[in-house]
């Protein structure tokens, strides 16, 4: 089956109401709400969902970039949580980026059931590089894992990303590797 061509857009104010759509669906990610890397210490005490879509509402309200949402047919499909790494807590990364280096983090893709293994993942991945490009990104990290990882799917596979050209540059933790790709 071939994917549908998608339409990605950033998630605001306006968008909003497509991300509750997509998040509230069957099989959603409607308990962590995208807030696991990004929760501050206060907002990690609250793991319920309704505590973490709030959070993620007031970050789109203030007009932090959260991501892209993907669309098929006007209907939102796909997430991906593309963002400056300085909003998210330690993804575990290098660190010795220096002042002159913006480093945009995509740590998290959700399609809808129906529409996966199909090759969206592929479009999530374009979409949010060309995203932090038009932004003024330097480089994109992400941190996916092995395709038998037990645990943090949601962050995509290594294959995927070295297909999209990016390179391991290190390890955050026992199963997800961190991979680059520098935009300049």
């Amino acid at each position: 089956m071939t994917a549908p061509e998608l339409a990605f857009h950033q998630v605001d104010g306006e968008r909003w109401p497509d991300l509750v759509k997509l998040f509230a669906s069957r099989g959603g990610p409607k308990s962590c709400w995208c807030m696991v890397w990004r929760a501050t210490p206060q907002e990690g005490k609250r793991t319920d969902g309704v505590s973490r879509r709030r959070a993620l509402q007031s970050r789109v309200g203030k007009h932090v970039p959260i991501g892209l949402l993907g669309y098929a047919h006007g209907e939102p499909v796909a997430w991906c949580s593309i963002a400056p790494r300085d909003t998210y807590r330690r993804l575990g990364g290098p660190d010795d980026d220096g002042d002159a280096v913006l480093v945009w983090s995509l740590v998290c893709m959700f399609i809808r059931r129906d529409l996966r293994r199909q090759g969206i993942t592929a479009q999530l991945i374009e979409a949010a590089v060309a995203h932090a490009r038009s932004r003024g990104a330097s480089v994109v990290e992400a941190y996916p894992v092995d395709p038998d990882s037990p645990s943090y799917r949601f962050m995509g596979f290594v294959g995927a990303f070295a297909r999209a050209g990016f390179r391991t540059v290190g390890r955050a933790g026992k199963r997800r590797h961190v991979m680059r790709l520098d935009l300049q």
